[in-house]
């Protein structure tokens, strides 16, 4: 009976730090965590809500590059979800065929000019650049093993906008004849809106994920333009 008690003790006595081992081994090890500090992106990029004459001329690789420095604070409830936000820059430039865009005419709106039958650019671009502010919500479903785990977000960014031009290459005739070699680079904001706001999200493996971003603001001021907004697709590597 003694015995017996004395067992009874020892295994009542074993429980709390059984107890402690267990709830140790859930925490998680956030100090040398990686936090997506650097994302660096790179996307398929198109205008939605142009008029069906613009979107009819959008051809080749249009094509997106963003880079973004991030904070990422980890809630104390549950480190799987964060907080992050940071600051960076975004370009997109949307590449035409038989289209001259002319953003620093003097019209009320702005002129896209099908080329069809008229001398044009072989190759001709519309280039924007936003200084930004990114917020995400983050998920990671193994925050011990950042580079290693699956990874989720949505978030928001506004942005700012820095510059914007379009660049004619290689000027021919109808027939597809060069004319001349000479690139034309014009650089106004004029038809522009300078604030931008889009939704983004982003869904992946470690270093690697897929995102998404959507203008909520039109590309062009109010009557300029149709309502026209950029979405991008594409990759993202991030780390640090």
């Amino acid at each position: 009976m003694r015995k017996l008690l004395v067992i009874l003790v020892a295994l009542v006595s074993a429980v709390p730090a059984f107890s402690q081992k267990t709830k140790e081994k859930k925490k998680y090890d956030l100090i040398s965590r990686a936090g997506d500090h650097l994302m660096l992106q790179i996307s398929r990029d198109s205008w939605s809500g142009a008029a069906d004459s613009v979107s009819s001329h959008i051809k080749g690789f249009s094509k997106g590059a963003n880079v973004y420095i991030m904070l990422d604070k980890p809630f104390k409830g549950n480190p799987r979800f964060s907080a992050a936000f940071g600051i960076g820059v975004s370009t997109s430039s949307i590449g035409f065929k038989r289209m001259y865009v002319d953003i620093d005419a003097k019209t009320p709106t702005i002129p896209f000019e099908v080329q069809d039958t008229l001398s044009h650019f072989k190759k001709f671009k519309v280039t924007t650049a936003y200084l930004e502010v990114p917020v995400e919500l983050r998920f990671a479903s193994n925050p011990n093993t950042p580079n290693k785990t699956f990874k989720a977000a949505i978030g928001l960014k506004i942005g700012t906008l820095l510059s914007a031009h379009t660049k004619g290459k290689n000027f021919q005739d109808n027939a597809g004849n060069s004319i001349s070699s000479a690139i034309q680079k014009v650089s106004t904001k004029s038809y522009f809106n300078t604030t931008r706001l889009a939704a983004t999200a982003r869904v992946g493996y470690g270093n690697f994920s897929l995102f998404g971003a959507y203008n909520i603001t039109t590309m062009f001021k109010d009557g300029v333009a149709p309502d026209t907004k950029l979405l991008q697709i594409g990759l993202t590597i991030s780390g640090l």
